[in-house]
């Protein structure tokens, strides 16, 4: 199979999709690999490194996006890149079609093959490709809340970790998965005062087993957590409903009863937030805005930032389902339920249950079209 590595466009997405080495084990694999020039600059992945592994240095995205059959990016395509979808062409990255309707219609229009990295599930309903991202953007998360309190940042003034004879800050996550307990570990481990809240009561009891209590846990009743919003210094949103747009916890009333110069870290922007005042997305360049006397930081590729780190750990992750791809194409899925999962369009249909609700559109089941 031919595979296409592009370079990413979004804004300040310094990640590579492939490394030298993924590509040196495709290529030993069979496969070709076409890799856009400076795909991998930002990450510090020399064209030298690529062709030594075995890849051809593509001179621009139309070359790349022509000739391969499959296409593996980091992101979802932005609009200067939808003139590129076709319906021979699989596409395997981040879609997050749940909340972006236009690219959605794309896909659908152009019928191309969509399989998207968020989700696709493992034998314990995990989700292995988000994961590792979700890690980096829940420990970036604290790194960022911590930089926007500072007050020529617009933020309180607040050092998370207080010192001796001052309370240290009190930082709320919403979410106790992957993003919300890696958000708490780092925010723990700089001596704050850390509550998770969720709704599920054997990962709160892991948590507080693993931590010795040191983050504390609490079910999240709306009555609760408003009041724990109320004195939040910094709020991390994590909430994720896998392939589905993210609910709105955190209320627009919450948020107004906050402190003036807390910060709102939203690290569900990507699936449309958990605060109701996340109201749009930012980037690297702008990231924040405020509202009600709230810094709101709401990029959606945080991960980007640290771009070298974020490419390896997502190449570890993906490198076996892109090897299975181009071994076998649309077969791997035919093979493997949970590979499957992460196929949301094909032949022009939406084929993952939760997006089309999203979306509002017509869920067609993929085992009756594979």
């Amino acid at each position: 199979m031919i595979i296409g590595v592009p370079k990413e466009i979004k804004n300040n997405e310094n990640r590579v999709s492939v490394t030298p080495a993924g590509v040196y084990a495709l290529h030993k694999a069979g496969h070709k690999v076409i890799v856009e020039t400076d795909a991998g600059f930002g990450s510090g992945f020399s064209d030298d490194e690529y062709k030594n592994a075995g890849a051809v240095i593509g001179k621009n995205a139309e070359e790349v996006f022509a000739e391969a059959e499959m296409i593996v990016k980091v992101k979802e395509y932005v609009e200067s890149e939808y003139r590129y979808l076709r319906e021979d062409q699989l596409v395997f990255t981040y879609l997050h079609i749940a909340n972006d309707a236009t690219l959605a219609e794309e896909l659908q229009k152009s019928k191309t093959t969509g399989i998207a990295y968020e989700t696709i599930k493992d034998s314990n309903g995990g989700l292995p490709l988000l994961s590792p991202m979700s890690e980096v953007a829940g420990k970036m998360s604290i790194q960022v809340g911590a930089y926007m309190l500072q007050k020529y940042n617009g933020g309180s003034g607040v050092l998370l970790g207080g010192v001796a004879g001052i309370q240290p800050g009190k930082v709320v996550v919403v979410g106790g998965g992957t993003v919300g307990f890696n958000a708490a570990k780092v925010a723990a481990g700089m001596g704050a005062d850390v509550t998770i809240f969720d709704i599920n009561m054997k990962r709160m009891e892991y948590i507080s087993d693993v931590t010795n209590g040191r983050i504390k846990t609490e079910y999240n009743h709306e009555y609760h957590l408003k009041d724990a919003v109320k004195q939040a210094d910094l709020l991390i949103g994590a909430v994720l409903i896998p392939g589905a747009r993210a609910p709105k916890v955190v209320t627009e009333e919450m948020v107004k009863s906050m402190k003036k110069g807390s910060v709102i870290v939203d690290v569900a922007i990507d699936q449309g937030g958990c605060v109701e005042t996340s109201t749009k997305i930012t980037t690297h360049d702008e990231p924040c805005f405020e509202k009600y006397g709230v810094i709101h930081y709401s990029v959606a590729n945080m991960p980007g930032a640290v771009a070298r780190t974020a490419t390896l750990a997502l190449s570890n992750a993906t490198l076996p389902y892109i090897v299975r791809l181009a071994d076998k194409g649309i077969d791997a899925l035919r093979e493997d339920e949970n590979f499957l999962e992460g196929l949301n369009t094909y032949q022009g249909n939406i084929t993952h249950e939760a997006v089309a609700a999203a979306l509002g559109k017509d869920y067609v089941d993929p085992q009756t079209l594979i």
